[in-house]
């Protein structure tokens, strides 16, 4: 009779896990299958979960990661990596799409058939963040083409389709300005310190040397001499008094060992008024520059260039120092006049996604135990053949992860009316929808406190007009909703949306960036970041002074930092405006009437067990 607890997909995880441990040359290695990214650390390796079903996808990508994961292993040394590592952000995501690419390159001289399943994970990546559809080169991730390229001149195999489109918009460029250090590629690939070097190279070229920091090697020459002449001032004066004090003790040997006794004293004194005096000098510099203060922090972490003129005037405040609280009942009676004729619609759309994550949650049983819970429904079995031995079941848990969930909502004047009023609506009935479920939820808001610049606008007219000041208006970041607290003691903060004149500009990578910092330093384990906007960050005062797409370009920024740190998951869902050309993983919606139902989808797919059914809504264009 077949048992139906088998999973047919086990012994191919099975068989996977060794492989990958024989190809990374280390027995120890953990190998794992999960729904949550893959990726790898010093001792274990996180590979795409594969499923019953075994579709030629799933299996095709867990290989192709495998291989990839394994090749890094073996090739790939941690300390020689972070010692060349460049500090801008862009620089590094070059550095380390390049380091990839060697790994898989060099790993492929002793097994070529790993090419076969990289290239078949590449594929899959590639198809899912929309690469094949991208036709202007900004768009295109700079640091990916940069490893497709290296992979392409290292092993001379065409890309999949959806990366040779991203390859094919930046390889004119790139083989311009660093087609002569891109010559010696193949000299590089099989020393990671020298192709470290390799790659800094290649990123100067570019014009991102003033990412790079320090050269290491420099540094450690400089050390070096420094060391050496040091060692030679300190042991010229030794011994040149050694002689001397042998010089004189030749020419009287008669001196009476008192009187060496005194000088010894005498000697040591000396000494120590010398250290004495040497320490408050230290202490105390005559005549010395004092030292300079550090220079200040990077206003962005994504972008280190990214200015902001005058931060005195930002606040981030509780909704409920915004408004009285008569005025927030008020405002509160108001949305709920809103929601009465979505109630149902609503309330069906919360009970699902309630029922989908509490299906998470459910207990599983083990089989085919030694002891335990007679197993009555493989009793038939036993009948049939009377020596088989009796089998037996335990309960468990499944493991569900405590999760944080945080609402980062646009409050801009274009939100105005039907949009901020679902989105509220959609913000409280999800809050209650995951608290009941035991997960912490947040619930965000950013506009600026002005129309036209406000105060900096002000300060910077008066100071002169300063060319290219950067951010030019006074930032206001909402905290409706804190992680942590109920949800019934907040409710009326919700109703602050509708109030008159609160939406104004919205500069949406900033936020995006104080919504991320906020997550990181949550304790749970799992942290969701959704932003629901209607478009492109847009701030007259700061557009009209600066570069055209200056607030699009760190939002960009800001994203690709989030998502390459991979501590937040990051998702976002457009309202009336294509989104999806700033989030890999984006829905778009044409009627805030399908906000709620796009909002409970999206979460409701992260808590999917089956990646193919994460993969389905994700890789959503349009909600319908």
């Amino acid at each position: 009779m077949k048992n139906n607890a088998d999973n047919p997909a086990d012994p191919f995880k099975k068989a996977l896990a060794e492989a990958t441990k024989v190809m990374a040359d280390d027995p120890e290695l953990s190998v794992s299958f999960t729904v949550d990214p893959a990726g790898a650390t010093a001792d274990a390796v996180r590979l795409p979960q594969v499923t019953r079903r075994m579709t030629r996808d799933e299996v095709l990508l867990a290989r192709g990661t495998a291989d990839a994961l394994a090749l890094r292993h073996k090739h790939h040394n941690l300390e020689t990596h972070a010692r060349y590592a460049p500090q801008g952000d862009l620089a590094r995501g070059i550095y380390e799409a390049m380091e990839n690419a060697r790994c898989e390159a060099v790993g492929a001289r002793e097994m070529p058939g790993t090419l076969g399943n990289i290239d078949a994970k590449i594929a899959v990546e590639a198809d899912r963040r929309g690469y094949g559809q991208i036709t202007d080169q900004s768009e295109a991730p700079m640091a990916e083409a940069a490893g497709y390229l290296v992979r392409h001149l290292a092993t001379g195999r065409d890309l999949p389709e959806s990366a040779q489109n991203v390859m094919s918009l930046w390889q004119d460029f790139m083989t311009e300005k660093a087609g002569g250090t891109l010559d010696g590629l193949q000299e590089s690939l099989a020393d990671q310190a020298d192709f470290a070097k390799f790659a800094r190279q290649v990123i100067a070229d570019l014009g991102y040397a003033d990412q790079l920091g320090d050269d290491p090697d420099a540094e450690d020459d400089n050390s070096e001499d420094q060391a050496e002449d040091s060692e030679e001032e300190e042991e010229n004066p030794d011994s040149q008094g050694e002689d001397q004090e042998q010089e004189d003790a030749d020419a009287n040997p008669e001196q009476s060992q008192d009187e060496q006794q005194d000088q010894s004293q005498a000697q040591v004194s000396m000494d120590d008024m010398a250290d004495m005096e040497q320490g408050e000098e230290a202490e105390m510099p005559e005549g010395d520059a004092p030292m300079e203060p550090p220079p200040p922090a990077p206003v962005s972490e994504a972008d280190p260039n990214y200015e902001v003129y005058a931060t005195d005037y930002d606040e981030e405040i509780l909704a409920e120092d915004l408004a009285e609280t008569a005025e927030l009942e008020r405002l509160r009676a108001y949305l709920d006049q809103q929601l009465e004729p979505l109630k149902g619609a609503v309330s069906r759309l919360a009970n699902r996604l309630q029922r989908r994550l509490q299906a998470q949650q459910n207990r599983s049983w083990e089989f085919d135990l030694e002891e335990g819970t007679l197993d009555a429904g493989r009793l038939a079995r036993v009948i049939a053949n009377p020596t088989t031995p009796l089998s037996f079941k335990q309960e468990k848990d499944t493991e569900f992860r405590d999760t944080c969930v945080t609402l980062l909502i646009d409050n801009s004047g274009s939100m105005r009316g039907r949009p901020i009023s679902i989105a509220a609506i959609c913000a409280d009935v999800l809050a209650r929808t995951l608290e009941r479920c035991q997960v912490k939820v947040e619930i965000l808001g950013f506009t600026t406190r002005a129309w036209k610049g406000g105060q900096s606008r002000e300060q910077w007219l008066a100071s002169g007009r300063e060319q290219t000041p950067g951010r030019l208006n006074d930032l206001r970041h909402i905290i409706y909703k804190s992680a942590d607290a109920p949800w019934r003691r907040v409710r009326p903060n919700l109703g602050l949306m509708m109030k008159e004149g609160l939406l104004k500009e919205n500069i949406d990578g900033e936020a995006l960036e104080w919504a991320h910092r906020r997550m990181v330093g949550r304790p749970e384990s799992r942290k969701i970041l959704m932003v629901i906007s209607d478009g492109a960050p847009v701030d007259d005062s700061t557009l009209s002074v600066n570069p055209a797409n200056y607030l699009e370009k760190h939002l960009r920024d800001v994203i690709a930092m989030v998502e390459k740190r991979k501590m937040v998951e990051l998702l976002a869902i457009g309202i009336g405006h294509d989104v999806t050309r700033y989030y890999d993983r984006a829905v778009t919606i044409t009627d805030v009437e399908q906000l709620a139902g796009a909002m409970t989808e999206q979460l409701a797919s992260l808590f999917d067990s089956d990646p193919r059914a994460r993969a389905r809504v994700m890789g959503m264009k349009r909600a319908s």
